[in-house]
Formats: C-alpha cells, structure tokens, sequence
C-alpha cells in the first residue's frame, strides 16, 4: 500500500529530526554561552518547526489515508500520533518557545541556560510521539 509506505516514510523523517535535535543539536549547543546559544537556538527553532510541522500533517493526512483505504485502526493510531505533536507543541511547548524568542541574544545571561534545558525536555516528547507513529505504521504494514 503506497499510502501506508508515504505514511511510514513521514513519520520517519519527523522523527529523525526530532531525534536529531534531541540527541545531537541540544547537547551541543548547551555547550555555546548565553548570547551565542539562544542565537543558535531562535533561527534553529524557525526553521525546524515548520519542516515538523508540515511532515506530521503529512505523516497524519497519509495515514488517515491508509485507514480509510485498509479500515486498520493501526493507520489511525499511527496518525493520532502523528496529530499529537501539534496540540502538545501548541499547548505545552509554546509558551516556552515564545519566552525563548522573546530575549534578545546581545541581552542573554545565563538565566536562559535553564529555559533552554527545558524546552529540550518537552522537545524530548516530540521525538518520543514521532517514533511511535513511525512504529504504529511499521506495525501496520506488517
């Protein structure tokens, strides 16, 4: 099933990203001073939120696909998943994210190590969310 591949395929690359950020950008930029590491932080965040953004519509609309054409709760659980990153982000992450774009970098002190810490922490659950979906749908094609 095309659809249910695509899906799969999706899914996959948010959670790459997602996992990427989380085992590999976070750690090293928590390395960079105050100023330095929110302006790393600020266009990063840009940039990756609309890519996952767009992939888990994606990932969500071919796996609601998948279900439609199979009728497999699988394809629907893989794209609830999918879905669930948008509301987590707009509803847990988003204030963080918003104080984060808030400081200018020249104005940063360290105050804002501990900012970036968490939102790696709630990031974390996005990449969590991602795999799962990743594997619904792996599930579902076998």
């Amino acid at each position: 099933m095309i659809t249910g591949e695509l899906a799969l395929l999706t899914a996959a690359a948010f959670a790459g990203a997602a996992v990427y950020v989380s085992l590999v950008e976070q750690p090293a930029r928590l390395h960079l001073a105050p100023g330095p590491l929110l302006a790393q932080w600020q266009p990063s965040y840009a940039r990756a939120a609309r890519m996952q953004g767009a992939l888990a519509l994606l990932a969500t609309a071919l796996g609601l696909a998948a279900w439609y054409a199979s009728g497999d709760g699988r394809w629907l659980a893989g794209a609830g998943l999918s879905l669930a990153n948008w509301p987590y982000t707009l509803l847990v992450l988003l204030p963080t994210n918003r104080a984060l774009m808030a400081i200018p970098p020249e104005t940063a002190d360290e105050s804002v190590r501990p900012l970036i810490r968490h939102w790696g922490r709630l990031h974390a659950v996005r990449s969590g969310l991602g795999l799962a979906a990743a594997a619904a749908f792996l599930w579902a094609l076998h």
